[in-house]
C-alpha cells in the first residue's frame, strides 16, 4: 500500500558522522545512537531540522493544546526466555544467551525500561503479550515483580500466544481504560495453543458499543498485528483476515478510533487498513533494538516516540543481537529497526 501518510520525520541526513541511528524523535527531543553510545538532544524546537553534531533531523510537529496525559507501552517481555534467537527448536542461530552469573536477559531489559518508563510518570503502562516464554507460573511472577511492583494499578496487561500455548486463562479479558484525553481498548488476541489470533465477535460489537459511546479519540491494542493484504490464509501468522477484515469495518465505522497497535512481530512498522487508519506494529523489549513507546496525548493529536532502552548494560545485549536469526536468511536489524517515521510520529485526525 506505500508508505503511510503520517505526520512523521520528513528529514534525516547524516553528514560527517558514520554508522548512526536517529533511534527516537519528538516534538522536542531527539536521541542518536551509534553502537552503545548514546546521544540525546532535549529542548528542540518543533517542526524544525536541527543539525545535531552531523546528523540533521527534523523534530516531529507538536500536536495544538494543551499536553492531556503520558501512557506507555511493552510487548514481547518474554520472563524465562534463555536462548535468545532460537526458532522453532533449531539450532541454527546465532543464538546469544547471557552468561550464567549474569542476570537473564528478560530481567535485565525489563527492568531497565521499567525505570525509563517511569521517568515519564504515565498515567498507564498497558503491556500487550508474550509476558513470558511458556506461560509457566514462574515466568507470570517474574512478570508480576517487574511491572506491578513499579505501577501498580497503572499497569493494564493483556496476554500474547506464548501466555497460553498450554490453554492457560491468565489476563484473556479485554480493558477498556479511560485516560484525560484518550481511551485504550486491550484487547486478547490470543487462541489458545496457537500461535495464530483472532477476535470473536462478541469482542467486535464490545469494542465498537464503547467506541460508540465514547467521547475522546479511542486507541486499539492486541499482541497479534493485523492481517491488510496479501495472500489470505488460516494460518497467517498474525489476526485472521476474517477477523482483520472486521475490525477495519469497525474501525471505518467509528471515526473516533486512530488505530490499532500490536506485537508480535518484533518489528516496527506502519500499514494501513483499508479504512485509511493506521495499523502499527511495536518492537520487542528483550532483544534489539530494545524498546518502548510512549504516548504524549494533547487536545490536538496524539504522538507515538519509540524509545531504545539505553543503558550502557542493555545497549551491550542489544548490539549482541543485531544478527540474529542471520542463518535463516533475515537480516534482523533492518526488519526489527524499520524506518525512523514509522516509530515515531502523529496519529493523523480521521
Amino acid at each position: 500500500m506505500g508508505r503511510p501518510n503520517l505526520h512523521a520525520v520528513s528529514h534525516i541526513r547524516t553528514t560527517t558522522v558514520r554508522f548512526v541511528h536517529p533511534t527516537t524523535v519528538a516534538d522536542d527531543l531527539v536521541v542518536v545512537h551509534s553502537g552503545t553510545t548514546v546521544r540525546r538532544y532535549d529542548g528542540l524546537q518543533p517542526d524544525t531540522i536541527h543539525d545535531l553534531d552531523g546528523v540533521e533531523v527534523r523534530t516531529l510537529p507538536k500536536p495544538n493544546g494543551e499536553l492531556l496525559c503520558r501512557f506507555a507501552t511493552v510487548n514481547d517481555v518474554h520472563f524465562g526466555e534463555v536462548d535468545c534467537g532460537r526458532m522453532d527448536g533449531r539450532e541454527d542461530g546465532p543464538i546469544q544467551r547471557r552468561e550464567p552469573h549474569e542476570i537473564p536477559h528478560p530481567e535485565l531489559m525489563n527492568t531497565a525500561a521499567v525505570a525509563e518508563i517511569g521517568g515519564v510518570d504515565p498515567s498507564a503502562v498497558f503491556v500487550k503479550g508474550d509476558l513470558t516464554l511458556d506461560g509457566a507460573d514462574h515466568e507470570f511472577e517474574a512478570f508480576e515483580r517487574c511491572y506491578r511492583g513499579a505501577f501498580g494499578d497503572r499497569l493494564h496487561v493483556v496476554r500474547g500466544n506464548h501466555d497460553s500455548y498450554h490453554d492457560q486463562g491468565v489476563y484473556d479479558r479485554d480493558l477498556w481504560v479511560q485516560l484525560p484525553g484518550i481511551a485504550v481498548a486491550l484487547m486478547d488476541t490470543a487462541i489458545p495453543t496457537e500461535t495464530t489470533g483472532a477476535f470473536d465477535d462478541e469482542q467486535l460489537t464490545w469494542l465498537s458499543d464503547h467506541a460508540a459511546g465514547c467521547p475522546t479519540p479511542v486507541l486499539v491494542m492486541g499482541h497479534h498485528q493485523q492481517w491488510v493484504d496479501g495472500k489470505r490464509s488460516h494460518d497467517y501468522f498474525g489476526i485472521h483476515p476474517d477477523s482483520s477484515d472486521a475490525l477495519d469495518a469497525v474501525v471505518a465505522r467509528h471515526r473516533n478510533i486512530l488505530g490499532y497497535s500490536a506485537g508480535h512481530t518484533h518489528r516496527h512498522r506502519v500499514r494501513r487498513m483499508r479504512c485509511g487508519a493506521p495499523t502499527v506494529e511495536i518492537g520487542c523489549v528483550k532483544d534489539f533494538p530494545g524498546t518502548w513507546a510512549e504516548y504524549r496525548v494533547h487536545e490536538g493529536g496524539v504522538m507515538q516516540i519509540v524509545h531504545r532502552i539505553s543503558s550502557p548494560e542493555t545497549l551491550e545485549w542489544s548490539e549482541r543481537c543485531r544478527g540474529l536469526y542471520a542463518d535463516f536468511g533475515m537480516h534482523y536489524e533492518t526488519y526489527a529497526l524499520g524506518r525512523l517515521d514509522e516509530r515515531c510520529f502523529v496519529f493523523p485526525a480521521r
